[in-house]
């Protein structure tokens, strides 16, 4: 316990200059205390600490600091140590007005799709998956490790996406990556580097998912819709075709069922893909039988595509692909640039086999549930002429509205303060599809206390 004092500084860069030692570290003390990269209140080394940190002697640092106490640069008490004075830095020049003023057109209500309510983030259940996950860990857990991911994590997943969603997972072809746009990014890779020239997209769907496809050198062809959903036989034969077939995304219907066995058998007897977005699949409301996964039908044709984003958290920045057999070799060496962080992964784990994960989707989908129920009923209260559709699971409803009103709802949303917006968003440039006024309005993202106001200020702005 000799040297225990050498653990318990703080490492400070200082450069320090001049015809003596202890005139040349209290210049530099005194600079970063006025620069303001030692802000008031930051402690400073213990002179021992310090003084072995620089190579000189303790008397040199401890005179350093008498002098800036003298001169008030820095405060010394017992039991508190050395530390910058308050109001010892130079004042910083003053931000221009308009940097400190509320933004202007922020949303006093966000009713964006695609958004969980992040206030019932389970962040005390979490914590306690997180300590128990820390402490079960081997050294080795801690190392650069397996690109696919850490063995816990992507064998929670393969238990729990076959009991929910249907899925036939192996822990070996799982790959867990950060979140849904670096999966699309490495299959995006893949099947350009595997010849692939076109991948096939829903009219409706999001555009920086399209982006992301087109910079990896592929280009997006949108396939025609109806009343029943994407017309998957329009599907190029050997293509690839990136769908929502749970609940698409935004329009909110599940793919038919002769046209989910159509695009596996399509896949199947063509030597295609199917990349199956789960976008919100945990999310179902109504009492009906549940939409499993389209990889249960194909493991070897469909990737399956989930994270947790919806459930959780976007900022976990957590997502997981369900991969073929043939394809897992190359999505795991293009995984290995940019891995995950493992304590969040092992966390994850934890947080799934000791049943919280359900805990929470369960308690998720009982508010998400009442809020689409109010969201129903409001409108049809109020604006009998809206038809509330796709609401059957997710996190957002779509408005149809009367002919000719999108646009202007839209801006009156935005004079309310309320963050909404218009189905025309969300349709692709080359889509043939007739375009239908309506807006997509998610329901997840405010929280329980700002939820009547948001469903208030949207009543207000609906024709």
């Amino acid at each position: 316990m000799r040297d225990s004092w050498a653990t318990l500084g703080v490492d400070l860069h200082l450069e320090v200059t001049g015809p003596g030692v202890r005139r040349g570290l209290t210049d530099a003390l005194r600079e970063a205390v006025r620069g303001g990269r030692l802000a008031p209140g930051t402690r400073l080394p213990s002179s021992r600490s310090l003084a072995t940190d620089l190579g000189v002697a303790r008397n040199t640092v401890a005179g350093a600091y008498a002098d800036l106490v003298a001169e008030g640069w820095l405060t010394a008490r017992q039991g508190s140590g050395t530390r910058v004075a308050e109001g010892a830095a130079a004042p910083r020049p003053a931000e221009p007005r308009t940097a400190r003023r509320r933004e202007p057109g922020r949303p006093a209500h966000n009713l964006m799709p695609g958004t969980p309510d992040l206030s019932s983030f389970p962040r005390a259940e979490w914590l306690k998956a997180a300590r128990r996950a820390l402490n079960a860990a081997p050294a080795d857990a801690l190392g650069y490790g397996d690109p696919r991911g850490r063995p816990e994590l992507r064998t929670a997943l393969a238990g729990y996406l076959a009991r929910a969603r249907g899925v036939r997972a192996d822990p070996e072809h799982i790959v867990v990556c950060s979140g849904f746009s670096h999966g699309l990014r490495l299959l995006a890779e893949a099947l350009r580097a595997g010849g692939l020239r076109d991948l096939a997209v829903e009219s409706y769907g999001l555009a920086p998912h399209w982006t992301l496809l087109e910079r990896a050198g592929l280009r997006t062809v949108p396939l025609p819709l109806d009343e029943h959903g994407t017309r998957v036989a329009e599907l190029p034969a050997g293509g690839a075709v990136l769908l929502t077939p749970a609940h698409q995304f935004p329009l909110g219907g599940a793919l038919r069922a002769e046209r989910r066995a159509a695009v596996v058998d399509r896949a199947r007897r063509t030597g295609g893909l199917v990349l199956e977005d789960d976008y919100d699949g945990e999310f179902r409301y109504d009492a009906r039988q549940p939409v499993g996964a389209l990889q249960d039908l194909d493991p070897d044709h469909v990737v399956h595509l989930g994270t947790a984003s919806k459930s959780l958290a976007p900022g976990l920045r957590l997502g997981w692909l369900v991969l073929p057999p043939a394809l897992t070799p190359e999505i795991t060496r293009l995984a290995a640039a940019r891995s995950t962080g493992v304590l969040d992964q092992l966390t994850l784990a934890e947080f799934i086999t000791s049943g919280a994960y359900d805990r929470h989707v369960r308690a998720c989908r009982l508010r998400y549930r009442r809020r689409r129920d109010a969201l129903v009923e409001a409108v049809a209260a109020q604006s009998p002429d809206v038809r509330v559709t796709g609401m059957a699971a997710g996190l957002h409803a779509v408005l149809r509205l009367p002919p000719g009103t999108e646009e202007s709802v839209v801006r009156a949303a935005a004079w309310q303060g309320l963050a909404l917006t218009g189905l025309s968003w969300f349709r692709h440039p080359a889509a043939t599809t007739e375009p239908a006024d309506a807006v997509v309005v998610g329901y997840g993202a405010p929280s329980d206390r700002a939820w009547p106001g948001a469903l208030e200020a949207l009543c207000r702005v609906l024709p």
